[in-house]
């Protein structure tokens, strides 16, 4: 993957995130894990980044 392609999707997921936070605020989510594997997901990305960057 490039590194657009994979900011593309850091943003995607960010966007993904906050929708579940108001979801989660206003009512009760099916799967609560999905927020932390979601998270996680973005940070793996973003380390991906990182590394791509410093090399």
């Amino acid at each position: 993957m490039s590194e657009q392609d994979i900011l593309a999707q850091v943003k995607e997921q960010k966007n993904t995130i906050t929708k579940m936070r108001f979801a989660h605020a206003v009512n009760q989510l099916d799967r609560p894990s999905m927020m932390k594997n979601t998270r996680k997901e973005i940070a793996r990305m973003l380390t991906e980044l990182n590394s791509r960057n410093k090399a």
